[in-house]
């Protein structure tokens, strides 16, 4: 099979796609025929070695496929070999085939298509439990989203409208970004290119409403966008990190904590997979479901073949991702 193949850390540019053995379930796994793989941030980082999960050399990378389960291995009894699936894996996505454990595979419901399944995957997913079990997010919340134009951003977007948020902001960069969030449901825009950002975005969120605040907001972009937020919260507001995009870590200032009793707390989507897979198939089978009911449409905005990954993971590297990057084998 073909396979995006990193024989050694460091620049994904450095990285081919290469002829390799096909994957062999063992026991609790499956093998998926792929037909497109989600391509993330975080995915740049595990070939750079920068990710906290480090896989052995040599490895494909990607975290998130929907495609046809081909094999079984002993044991697996939730999926059998024909079904649509879509899978979360630590690595092994940008593949032609791609072993999975079972219980991190999804049935995909008819009415969803492949490349659909593909794209409310991971990002859908980090949105869901960033809103629901992190946030507490509840019906009537003011939610300002952070990178509103990017994968999880426009998730994040899509997800709190449906919920029910009584608004919703997107914080993103440029006209370009303005556009993508307001198609995704964004109430309000707010530019997180300002001048003085650290004023500017609280003055921007106090504008639209009525100076009360965002009750949650969500972050996966860090840097001085996160430190301006805490400014712009409503009392007993709620912040989730959810990653950093802007390449810069932020420091918290507590101060801003105790005087607006605002929580704070962070996300690793992982951790969820692999110690609560139960609660992570209902999230994903309620995702799907969402999208069935026409409340979620998830923006894909390149459909790239295997051998552009590159192209991918350069749109991450230099901020200008939209919505879902897919890789397409051909398989569907």
């Amino acid at each position: 099979m073909k396979a995006v193949w990193v024989r050694e850390i460091g620049p994904f540019e450095n990285v081919r796609v290469e002829e390799v053995p096909d994957p062999v379930p063992a026991a609790g796994e499956v093998v998926i025929d792929v037909a497109f793989a989600e391509t993330n941030y975080p995915d740049m980082l595990v070939i750079e070695g920068k990710y906290q999960h480090k896989p052995a050399l040599p490895f494909a990378p990607g975290k998130a496929v929907a495609g046809t389960v081909s094999a079984l291995g002993a044991g697996v009894s939730n999926v059998k070999v024909g079904d649509r699936v879509a899978a979360q894996l630590e690595h092994g996505a940008f593949a032609e085939k791609a072993c999975a454990p079972a219980v991190n595979c999804y049935v995909v419901p008819d009415g969803v298509p492949l490349d659909a399944a593909a794209a409310l995957g991971l990002v859908y997913q980090t949105s869901w439990f960033a809103l629901k079990e992190r946030a507490q997010f509840k019906a009537g919340d003011i939610v300002l989203v952070l990178g509103a134009a990017g994968g999880v951003g426009m998730a994040a977007v899509q997800l709190a409208k449906a919920m029910g948020a009584k608004m919703v902001i997107g914080g993103v960069r440029g006209n370009a970004n303005a556009d993508a969030a307001r198609k995704m449901g964004a109430d309000h825009i707010v530019d997180l290119t300002t001048p003085n950002l650290r004023d500017a975005l609280r003055d921007q969120v106090n504008a639209v409403t009525g100076g009360h605040g965002a009750d949650v907001v969500i972050d996966p972009v860090g840097g001085e966008a996160n430190a301006a937020a805490l400014r712009a919260m409503a009392w007993c507001g709620r912040i989730v990190i959810v990653g950093f995009t802007s390449g810069e870590i932020p420091t918290v200032k507590t101060n801003y904590l105790l005087i607006k009793n605002i929580a704070v707390s962070g996300l690793q989507i992982s951790d969820y997979r692999d110690k609560t897979p139960k609660l992570m198939d209902e999230a994903q089978n309620a995702i799907f479901d969402l999208y069935r009911a026409k409340k979620i449409d998830p923006f894909i905005s390149a459909r790239l073949p295997l051998e552009r990954f590159q192209d991918a993971l350069r749109a991450f590297r230099d901020g200008k991702a939209q919505g879902k990057i897919l890789l397409a084998t051909g398989r569907n």
